[in-house]
């Protein structure tokens, strides 16, 4: 296990690591793949703060996430507010497969907050003895 130095972080905060899966879309045409990525710390924010304004209709839920995780071969974004309607416009059954894959790389659904959550109560932090009160129960 290599532990994040001040060494170490230059080499690691110069690339961004962000995990991507090609997900077949034969609704879009005979052998055809999107390359859907994880989103950065800053683009999951963008994508938020779009949504906080208020309720949207799926499809175009949809396609604003397709925007911020569909990606070519070097992670560019592919998509752009110009094809929002375009793919609001395409099958409800291929816009869910992409969305459903964007979402799990993300960690968006529905139980993410909850599963984050218990992943982190079970790993043991190594700062603190087991009988101590941490920080947050004690404020």
């Amino acid at each position: 296990m290599s532990v994040l130095t001040k060494e170490s972080k230059a080499a690691i905060l110069a690339t961004a690591h962000l995990k991507t899966e090609s997900v077949e879309v034969p609704e879009w045409g005979d052998g055809v793949t999107v390359l859907v990525s994880e989103m950065s710390g800053i683009a999951r924010d963008a994508f938020f703060l779009k949504k906080g304004a208020g309720k949207v209709p799926i499809s175009e839920s949809q396609a604003d996430l397709l925007l911020a995780t569909v990606v070519d071969e070097s992670g560019a974004l592919v998509l752009d507010e110009s094809d929002v309607a375009g793919l609001r416009a395409q099958g409800a059954i291929a816009m869910d497969r992409i969305a459903a894959v964007a979402v799990r790389l993300n960690g968006m659904g529905p139980t993410a907050v909850e599963d984050a959550v218990k992943n982190s109560a079970a790993a043991p932090s190594g700062d603190l003895p087991s009988d101590s009160a941490s920080t947050s129960e004690s404020q």
